[in-house]
């Protein structure tokens, strides 16, 4: 069995020398491999489908499903128009975004992966903005979830919500900071502005609401698929005796941990995975925080494949955005660190009650803030509707 493991390893390094002549051929290697593991180990691949299947239907598919139908009708409605009254200047403008990305931003700082690059798809798909001004948007406006940071990372896996808000914070200050490295067109920019959109009073509510559940229904499905896959290639590798050979070789060289180096291996396929296993490693937050933190900012191919599902077809630059989200993990990982340094070791040493009152206060917050998301909207469009 270890013979026939290390001559299929053989072959895929001899035919890495030919990925940039003949892609479709190691693909179809990768591939093959992956068959040749299923029939090998059918348990092991069985039960990384089940467990994918199982965060799909359980975690994933409650808060993403209802999100997608909603946001859809919002963009059916043209609610892209009231969102750029609302916040155009606020959000897009120190993102040097045209007024029209709002609803794309808030979209993303909301749900998070991989909705950000779906908006900002249909959005050029309507000719709302160009294709430069996409390119920008698609880095951007691509952040994990609050309920996936806050909720799965900090409080579940780590088992401090503050920590959860500390990485959320650097997950958000690196994606401010990559619209500050990404360069700008201002002409691009400028004409976006100029394409503002006016609200429709032709709207059938029955057409919308289907046309809205259909898209939930086909989005969700794929996004399942992404997760089952990589449950699955992920699964295989945790269980493969070459991968423990390879993790055993780089500890002795580099002397790293070696549930990091599994972490972040597993991480950077898969985001999930990848938090879970540092986050279970018996080592202190801050280093936690930096591997994390670089998860979050990085995404996991699983995701950039999800991202480049809805990409590929205008043809987007794979490279690009994933050169984009490399320098993002590096500057979340960063930050996050940083904060934690600030602050964290202060509070430590505050009294439970204190902590827990700083949570509170914290949770107040974030639930004001989102309140205003959706009442201002209204507010400041019947004012300004009333002006002119």
């Amino acid at each position: 069995m270890r013979i026939l493991l290390y001559i299929l390893i053989i072959c895929v390094f001899v035919l890495l020398a030919l990925l940039f002549k003949d892609k479709s051929l190691i693909i179809t290697i990768i591939c093959s491999l992956i068959i040749i593991s299923f029939v090998l180990n059918p348990n092991i691949c069985i039960k990384g489908c089940i467990s994918g299947a199982s965060l799909f239907f359980y975690k994933v598919f409650p808060s993403l499903f209802p999100f997608l139908v909603i946001c859809n009708i919002i963009m059916n409605c043209n609610g892209v128009y009231i969102y750029s009254k609302a916040f155009g200047k606020i959000l897009c403008s120190p993102l040097s975004l045209p007024l029209n990305c709002s609803f794309v931003i808030i979209v993303s700082i909301l749900c998070g992966y991989p909705l950000g690059a779906k908006y900002s798809c249909e959005l050029y798909e309507k000719k709302i903005i160009d294709f430069k001004t996409c390119e920008r948007l698609l880095n951007i406006a691509s952040t994990a979830s609050p309920l996936f940071i806050i909720g799965t990372v900090g409080t579940s896996m780590l088992g401090n919500t503050y920590i959860g808000y500390i990485l959320l914070i650097g997950s958000y200050l690196s994606s401010l900071i990559i619209s500050f490295i990404i360069p700008v067109r201002y002409d691009s920019l400028k004409h976006n502005n100029s394409k503002m959109l006016f609200p429709s009073s032709n709207i059938n509510l029955g057409n919308t609401l289907k046309s809205s559940i259909e898209n939930g229904i086909k989005t969700s499905l794929s996004v399942g698929g992404f997760i089952v896959l990589f449950s699955v290639i992920n699964n295989i590798l945790r269980n493969s005796y070459i991968f423990h050979i390879i993790l055993d070789n780089i500890y002795k060289n580099l002397k790293v941990p070696h549930g990091i180096i599994e972490g972040l291996t597993l991480g950077l396929i898969e985001m999930t995975n990848g938090c879970n296993i540092i986050s279970s490693l018996n080592l202190g937050y801050g280093i936690k925080i930096i591997f994390i933190g670089f998860l979050l900012g990085f995404s996991g191919i699983c995701i950039v494949l999800q991202c480049n599902s809805f990409m590929s077809k205008h043809n987007f630059s794979l490279i690009r955005y994933i050169k984009y989200k490399v320098f993002q993990g590096i500057i979340s990982s960063i930050i996050s660190y940083i904060l934690y340094c600030l602050f964290y070791k202060e509070n430590s040493a505050f009294t439970f009650k204190q902590n827990t009152s700083i949570l509170f206060n914290i949770n107040g917050i974030f639930v004001l803030i989102s309140l205003l998301l959706f009442i201002l909207p209204i507010m400041i469009y019947n004012f300004k509707k009333h002006i002119y």
